[in-house]
């Protein structure tokens, strides 16, 4: 097994480069397409423990637009072979000093293209 093969790695920061985009611009459809599309997929978040798509879908659908620009750092991004990646970043958001984001996502390689299958975020005293 190759870890952080550069090609790899490069299509998998660009996936995340592309759900952060449509994180912060609210893009419902794109955040939805880079979910894999499963009862399996889960996301926890910050206030709310979400099994399955249809779950995911609901949440994003009534989500706010407001307040979801933010800040990255520490982003470390690990593939595992061709098809296994992990992400891992703090955020902060400028309406919530003193508080920090932790967020992390694994991707696998779908013959669509890059999916989220797991995710999780916290948030926690800076």
């Amino acid at each position: 097994m190759i870890i952080d093969d550069p090609l790899v790695k490069a299509e998998v920061e660009a996936a995340f480069a592309r759900y952060e985009a449509a994180l912060v611009g609210n893009d419902v459809a794109t955040l939805e397409a880079l979910f894999h599309d499963d009862p399996r997929t889960i996301r926890y978040g910050a206030n709310e423990n979400l099994y399955g798509m249809d779950a995911i879908r609901a949440f994003r659908r009534s989500r706010s637009p407001q307040g979801l620009a933010r800040d990255l750092s520490g982003t470390v991004i690990t593939t595992y072979g061709s098809d296994c990646a992990v992400a891992m970043t703090l955020f902060s958001r400028s309406g919530a000093p003193g508080r920090i984001g932790r967020q992390s996502q694994t991707w696998l390689r779908f013959p669509e293209g890059w999916k989220v299958v797991a995710a999780h975020v916290s948030v926690i005293d800076a």
